[in-house]
């Protein structure tokens, strides 16, 4: 069987959405619900998956908490809290105490909306993200190209942190540009403490024209790198709509992997994940 180790849900009469903005974004603008993910993944031999953080919001991580509770196929949860509060040790207890607390796995924050390309560097967020490690729980990064030599630091500082890198560091598809963000991920994947997804792909490639031999030199990159032990397969349902369908996807994950043995593969689709996300 196969883990999805990355994908969203939303519900606009919970609440909106406010990144879904310009025409581009608008085959979004709707609800996704795990209910409308299950047979998709099904069909695609998902049998577990990985809920993570959409939105800068404290009363996400609740209601995602429940929806894992809920339903079989949600395993684990990654959500949100203040890195930067004083008190973010005991927001993650409190976090844990909530119906669906056991599900909590790991924190994201939208690293790739501040301004400041070190934030993960400051003092204040070195503090959460040991808060982070302190309560047994992983970092999903999600970070733009010129951000990865401040996670590398980060990553260096905290040893015993497991960072986990969403969408392979959205690399330049679309141009077809490999540097400088090959060598920092080479930088990054030297640290044991670094794991990578292999996620975010189609929508970082020309949308309505990307070929799985757009994505493979990037894809062979991170392989190279991590190994497959430190490699995970996730969609980015339903962001990946905006590009591919979810088992265009999946398929598409199986094409880049052939190189692959039969082990190697069964810890990108499955074992990875499980492992560090303790599923």
């Amino acid at each position: 069987m196969t883990v999805d180790a990355h994908h969203h849900v939303w519900d606009l009469a919970v609440r909106d959405q406010d990144w879904l903005t310009g025409p581009g974004l608008a085959p979004l603008r709707r609800d996704f619900t795990v209910l409308d993910l299950e047979p998709e993944a099904r069909a695609a031999g998902v049998d577990r998956t990985v809920l993570v953080q959409t939105i800068t919001v404290a009363e996400e991580t609740p209601e995602f908490l429940a929806l894992a509770q809920e339903h079989e196929l949600v395993a684990g949860v990654v959500g949100w809290t203040d890195l930067t509060a004083p008190d973010v040790a005991e927001a993650l207890a409190r976090l844990r105490e909530l119906p669906g607390g056991s599900y909590l796995r790991g924190i994201r924050h939208q690293v790739q909306g501040e301004p400041d390309p070190e934030w993960l560097l400051r003092a204040d967020v070195r503090r959460g993200l040991a808060a982070v490690a302190d309560a047994g729980l992983v970092y999903d990064l999600v970070v733009l190209p010129h951000q990865l030599p401040a996670c590398v630091k980060a990553a260096a500082a905290l040893p015993g942190l497991t960072f986990v890198l969403d969408h392979l560091g959205k690399p330049p598809i679309a141009s077809g540009a490999l540097e400088p963000w090959a060598s920092d991920i080479r930088d990054l994947a030297v640290l044991p403490n670094a794991v990578c997804k292999l996620s975010g792909m189609v929508t970082e490639a020309a949308w309505k024209e990307w070929n799985p031999q757009d994505l493979q030199p990037y894809a062979d990159t991170v392989l190279d790198a991590f190994g497959p032990d430190r490699l995970m397969f996730g969609s980015d349902w339903p962001v990946c709509t905006l590009a591919a369908t979810y088992a265009e996807v999946s398929r598409t994950a199986r094409t880049l992997t052939l190189g692959l043995g039969d082990d190697e593969r069964a810890m990108v689709f499955e074992g990875t994940a499980a492992r560090v996300y303790r599923l």
